[in-house]
């Protein structure tokens, strides 16, 4: 038996879950929200408090004293980190050197890595004596073949710079694809949509990822919370002659998407609420919306040919009966019929959703990055320890 605590760092948030492994089973969960701010929010369960966390550190050690790290024998630490780029493909021990190698990817994941560092720093200051293990968000895309990931721009900046498509929400898209694989019983084909706050729709052939709608950084693909999604280059270049680079980047990423097109609110549940009583920005933001992610399923069912189904999963794929409805309804024609009594009813649990005579399964699986991770480090533990 092992403890594994698992840390999974936002630029202002800490989600904390520790397991027993190999059973996964659960022993207690914990959050930090606002760090850096005066009200920094713990939490867990019912409990909730105001604590001092004006960084990561604080934060964490916070953290560590609620569960008590010493009599649970923590042994490992997974690390959620975004951005591994294309030398890691797998979970890995986290060294010195690992960690200067994932300080220099920063560039091409400023708003993740430095929070991602910043857990790790903690967690290796207060936990010195367990092993640390980083799982990539990117590993699961490194299958992706060439054609796939490569940009049409001069291959120098391949090459030098390392331009490239590299995907994200990898441990989610893999973990619902794995669980798939399992209610199939056989290697899962088929599309997982991705769709909270941040969204990513992935092909996956037979398991592996062949194609992801997130692309060099988080910015690319569907319309997001408050991220624009796939934009006219030439429009980004207009908008920072006007704007300069750093608005332009804050314009894209922080004020855009529903946010942005309906001018009220990132959060769909607020938008649908002013849908219903009339409003058309809201409307529109989530037409757009739900046909963004029809297009991505579109094109990723003209390249993978025959399919197993399509997973949802995610805040909204797991818990929005009228956006899922709204996404699938016009794939019949594919051959994909959603039952929508049992989309009514599927409210945050796993489900079939697709009707008798649909070609290809619908499915709810509720993603749970930070069982993966915990799985990952575990892994990778128990092998590190064996030699």
């Amino acid at each position: 038996m092992m403890s594994i605590l698992v840390f999974n760092c936002g630029s202002s948030s800490v989600k904390t879950r520790l397991f027993e492994m190999p059973s996964q089973r659960l022993i207690a969960s914990c959050q930090v929200e606002k760090i850096g701010q005066n009200d920094a929010l713990f939490s867990a369960g019912d409990t909730k408090r105001v604590i001092s966390a004006p960084d990561h550190t604080t934060a964490i050690a916070a953290i560590c004293d609620h569960l008590d790290i010493e009599s649970n024998n923590v042994q490992a630490v997974g690390h959620r980190v975004v951005q591994g780029g294309e030398q890691f493909i797998e979970a890995t021990q986290i060294t010195p050197d690992v960690e200067r190698e994932i300080e220099a990817l920063k560039t091409f994941a400023p708003l993740h890595t430095p929070a991602n560092l910043a857990g790790i720093r903690a967690g290796l200051s207060l936990i010195p004596n367990a092993t640390h293990v980083a799982v990539f968000d990117t590993a699961f895309h490194q299958t992706m073949p060439e054609h796939a990931y490569r940009y049409a721009i001069p291959s120098v900046y391949y090459t030098r710079d390392h331009i490239r498509r590299y995907g994200f929400h990898g441990t989610s898209h893999r973990w619902v694809s794995e669980r798939a694989t399992e209610i199939l019983g056989h290697p899962f084909t088929g599309v997982t949509c991705h769709l909270g706050n941040g969204c990513s729709i992935t092909a996956i052939k037979e398991g592996r990822s062949i194609d992801t709608s997130m692309g060099f950084t988080p910015l690319e693909g569907v319309a997001m919370g408050t991220r624009s999604g796939d934009i006219d280059p030439a429009i980004v270049l207009l908008l920072a002659r006007e704007l300069g680079i750093d608005e332009t980047d804050r314009l894209l990423n922080r004020d855009s998407g529903l946010l942005g097109l309906s001018e009220k609110s990132n959060d769909v549940r607020s938008l649908l609420e002013h849908a219903r009583a009339g409003d058309l920005k809201c409307q529109l933001a989530l037409k757009v919306f739900a046909y963004r992610i029809q297009k991505y399923i579109g094109a990723y069912l003209a390249i993978l040919g025959r399919i197993d189904g399509i997973v949802m999963t995610g805040g909204i794929g797991e818990n929005s009966p009228v956006i899922r409805e709204a996404i699938l309804k016009d794939l019949e024609s594919l051959g994909i019929c959603l039952d929508p009594g049992l989309n009514a009813q599927c409210l945050g649990r796993e489900m079939c959703l697709s009707s008798a005579s649909s070609a290809a399964q619908i499915f709810v699986i509720p993603t749970d990055e930070e069982r993966l991770i915990a799985s990952d480090t575990y892994r990778l533990t128990r092998a590190l320890a064996k030699g």
